[in-house]
């Protein structure tokens, strides 16, 4: 067991959260609007989603995930928190300011926007499955059972320093933005939200039709 092995799946891990979708326009909107433990918390709500999904297919429990019922609700409702949550950026985007004000969004709400995002995305559900059902299989078939744990971890380290990064980012952006720029931000972020809320609204309304 190599130490670039190690690293490269530390890699897999930090470049799958890498892509914008919802959550990561959330982690920046609540970073920039609040600092930088509620873009963390946003992140660390994701991830625990994200490790919800790792231990479904780690546990070979995909199947349940295939049931039609289930993915048409994870479609609809998740475009249901998307829309709301994108509506409500947009609303409190003219409250915003470079204040000393930080916290107008509790933690637990930070936390529960970026779980709920996550563990109701069928796009989420889709990654996980395709590349870490892959990368399981792979690992399975050229290491010992018990390094899929290990090589797991790696992974979800590796999500750990992609929302480091973040939230970290958003509280240095925060310096250099006036409260014009921190409303466009919110406002382009709301409509980001409410955009993949629609597709999502969509695609479950397809699977109904």
């Amino acid at each position: 067991m190599s130490i670039s092995l190690l690293f490269s799946y530390i890699l897999l891990g930090f470049t799958l959260a890498a892509p914008i979708g919802p959550v990561n326009s959330a982690r920046l909107d609540k970073g920039i609007k609040n600092g930088f433990w509620h873009a963390w918390i946003v992140g660390a709500g994701s991830m625990i989603a994200d490790g919800i999904f790792m231990l479904i297919v780690y546990l070979g429990m995909v199947q349940f995930l295939e049931i039609p019922i289930v993915q048409i609700f994870l479609w609809l409702f998740g475009g249901f928190i998307l829309i709301y949550s994108g509506i409500e950026g947009i609303n409190s985007a003219g409250s915003v300011s470079l204040d000393a004000r930080r916290g107008r969004d509790s933690l637990g709400k930070c936390f529960l926007t970026g779980f709920i995002m996550s563990i109701t995305s069928p796009l989420s559900i889709l990654f996980w499955l395709g590349i870490y059902g892959s990368v399981l299989a792979k690992t399975a078939q050229v290491n010992a059972p018990g390094s899929l744990l290990l090589y797991s971890s790696m992974i979800f380290l590796g999500l750990t320093l992609w929302d480091l990064l973040i939230a970290g980012l958003t509280t240095g952006m925060r310096r250099f933005l006036n409260t014009y720029s921190l409303k466009a931000i919110s406002i382009v972020s709301g409509l980001s939200l409410i955009g993949f809320g629609l597709y999502f609204m969509y695609e479950g309304i397809k699977e109904i039709l």
